[in-house]
């Protein structure tokens, strides 16, 4: 860990800083604001607004060295057209969203790189190539003590702080406000092919845990309503050799390109029909199970991602009977997304998770002062 005096010399992040010593000063709070694409996950937004709009640009990108360095305000499509044009991508496929939270029209998705890693969200390749934290090598935050502080650095062999990093993506801004980060890219896949299958729930489940057991260029999967897709990704060969043994129908390009898009961006149609029931009393549920975990006997639409470790549900249930059956099975339920967050939108708690989650939380920002309420509510002194 570090200060950044350097840093700190930018008018954008001075004006942050201004605003944390202001609210420490007063006792006010400050809800962190990006893309504001995200909303909708977490606790409510509470506070005054803090926006990261001023803090824009790729401040170094090495593409020989496989690393990029980001202010947290630049746009997630923005990063991702400049990878593009060198042939690399955040290999993880962060949901970008669009302004408002979920329009996929034709707004410019709006997600942001600090929402990115605030969030901890990653898309359908998760399972493949492992999560938004472990593509972090790197970020400055500002704290709720209006300290600048840097941690990790940018490539993967100086890991000083290292584990602060991780710590912070998906901390929901409760620790400070991430103010740039250094990730880790890799090149795009030098071929892809996406394969449908006609099974159901259990079969699906079977058969993406056979697969997980043979040498094949998996990259991503999903199941819904009898069908399952499944993208291989790699060298041309060993794409072409997995078709061929897989069999199943082939799936044109350009409509296997909308569908992972969609799926990335929650703008497909399982998606959209979920939010839609929200107004009906349904609840977006987020299950993160052991991918050889049975179908759950419970009432509701599913959609299974990351060979059965991801499983979605939009449901009328009580928040205990779900939690309750993820539970059972050695998984946990997050409240994605519904109108009433008031069973707790994360799995509560437990010894001494919950000790760590405080003693965090006194130690980057004993005041209180960011996103009250956003990840736990009990977490403010």
């Amino acid at each position: 860990m570090t200060d950044s005096p350097e840093i700190v010399d930018d008018p954008a992040l001075r004006a942050l800083i201004e605003r944390v010593q202001w609210a420490r000063e007063t006792r006010g709070t400050l809800c962190i604001r990006g893309g504001d694409t995200k909303a909708f996950y977490g606790g409510g937004p509470r506070g005054e607004p803090m926006d990261m709009g001023g803090l824009l640009g790729i401040s170094s990108y090495e593409p020989t060295e496989l690393v990029v360095t980001v202010r947290a305000g630049t746009k997630l499509a923005e990063l991702e057209a400049v990878l593009a044009e060198k042939g690399q991508c955040l290999a993880f496929e962060p949901p970008r969203f669009a302004p408002g939270g979920h329009d996929s029209g034709t707004v410019p998705r709006g997600g942001t790189v600090g929402g990115m890693v605030a969030a901890g969200l990653s898309g359908p390749s998760r399972a493949a190539v492992g999560a938004v934290r472990d593509h972090v090598l790197g970020l400055t935050l500002l704290n709720g003590k209006a300290e600048v502080l840097s941690f990790g650095g940018q490539v993967m062999k100086n890991v000083a702080g290292y584990d602060v990093s991780r710590v912070i993506a998906g901390s929901m801004g409760v620790l400070g406000a991430i103010c740039e980060v250094s990730l880790k890219v890799l090149p795009l896949p030098a071929a892809t092919a996406t394969l449908r299958f006609e099974m159901d729930q259990a079969g699906a489940i079977r058969q993406l845990n056979e697969w997980a057991g043979r040498p094949l260029p998996l990259h991503a999967s999903a199941w819904w309503q009898g069908l399952l897709v499944l993208r291989l990704s790699g060298a041309a060969a060993a794409v072409r050799a997995a078709a061929q043994s897989l069999g199943g129908e082939l799936v044109p390009p350009e409509l296997a390109a909308g569908f992972w898009d969609g799926l990335r961006d929650h703008g497909d149609e399982y998606f959209v029909n979920a939010r839609a029931a929200l107004d009906s009393g349904a609840t977006l549920w987020r299950l993160s199970l052991p991918p050889t975990a049975p179908p759950l006997a419970l009432d509701g639409d599913c959609l299974i991602e990351w060979g059965g470790a991801q499983r979605w549900l939009s449901a009328t249930l009580p928040a205990a009977t779900v939690r309750d059956a993820a539970a059972a099975v050695g998984g946990h339920a997050t409240l994605f997304m519904g109108h009433d967050r008031s069973a707790g939108v994360f799995a509560p708690l437990k010894s001494p998770l919950d000790r760590i989650h405080r003693e965090l939380k006194r130690a980057f920002d004993p005041d209180g002062v960011f996103n009250p309420g956003r990840l736990y509510p009990g977490l403010c002194p």
